[in-house]
Formats: C-alpha cells, structure tokens, sequence
C-alpha cells in the first residue's frame, strides 16, 4: 500500500540504448499511481514516434453512457508523462517529470473502446529536450495526445511536461 509522502521506487534504467519493456513498466505504474488500474488501459506500444495506449470505455463511463471527460483528461496528461519518462529511460536518465500545463479540446463523444496516442509536437522536440538537459540539467518539451474512437478522432490534447534537474 502506497503512502502519502513517500516516492514509489523506481524500476532500474533499461540497457544502454534500449527501450523499456511496456508491460513491466505498465506493472510498475500500476504500483506507483493506484489510480491507472481503474483506468481501462488494455494495452502500451510505440509506433515510431509515438506511444499509444489501447483502452477500454467501461472504467470511464459517464452520466450519458459516453466517455468521462475528467477521466479522459487524466489519462491524456498520463500518456504525456509516460512518454517523457519513457523517453528520458531510453536515454539512460532516471527523472522526475511534471505537467506543466495542459489542454484538451473534445471533439465528439467517446461511444466505445478507443486508443490514445501521444507524440512530440514538434520533430524538433526530442533533440531540444536533449540539449535542455546537457546545458541546463532541466528541460521541457511539448507534447500532442489525440483519442481515437475507431476513425473519429474524439480528442485532441497538448501538454508541456517538465524534466526535473537531477539531484
């Protein structure tokens, strides 16, 4: 049982080069925010650039029998931390992200099992986070999350996460 005030343990770095396996770092997430197990996250994969969650609807129903905006914000702002922090992994850092502002735009009611993907706003984005960290020790980088629900594109978000410098 997690407590209040205490950081969860962090899984040890990958390979040197190497990418994490998703469904040991979708475990450890589990343990490290309780909330992701009540959030329908069926599946985590990469797709180039981007990462990509399959989820289920049913954890997220609303009022209406549609997706749960509040529920869909939190998973958006999820996705964008676990890219950074996947990212940073990949890259031999072990460190600690933050949102630093996020926005969501709804577009059209979720009805049914979606996927979510997330990838940098820019293709410049990744390469600047790297010369952040080198001259600074922190960086941010802004990343762009949509939901999918079959061919309609319900969701756009954007989110500017921070790297922490290390200690």
């Amino acid at each position: 049982m997690r407590k209040v005030g205490i950081p969860h343990p962090r899984l040890p770095l990958p390979e040197s080069g190497q990418r994490d396996d998703l469904k040991a770092f979708l475990a450890w997430l589990g343990d490290a925010i309780p909330l992701v197990e009540h959030l329908g996250i069926r599946e985590m994969r990469w797709e180039g650039e981007s990462l990509v969650w399959a989820l289920s609807l049913a954890p997220n129903l609303n009022d209406k029998g549609t997706g749960f905006g509040g529920g869909l914000t939190a998973q958006t702002t999820l996705l964008g931390w676990c890219w950074t922090t996947l990212w940073l992994r990949e890259h031999g850092l072990a460190r600690d992200v933050v949102v630093a502002e996020a926005t969501q735009r709804f577009l059209a009611p979720v009805i049914g099992d979606y996927r979510m993907t997330c990838a940098p706003e820019s293709p410049q984005g990744p390469d600047s986070l790297a010369a952040q960290l080198q001259s600074r020790g922190r960086g941010r980088i802004s990343l762009a999350q949509q939901l999918w629900c079959g061919d309609t594109l319900c969701l756009e978000a954007r989110g500017h996460y921070a790297v922490l410098a290390g200690v």
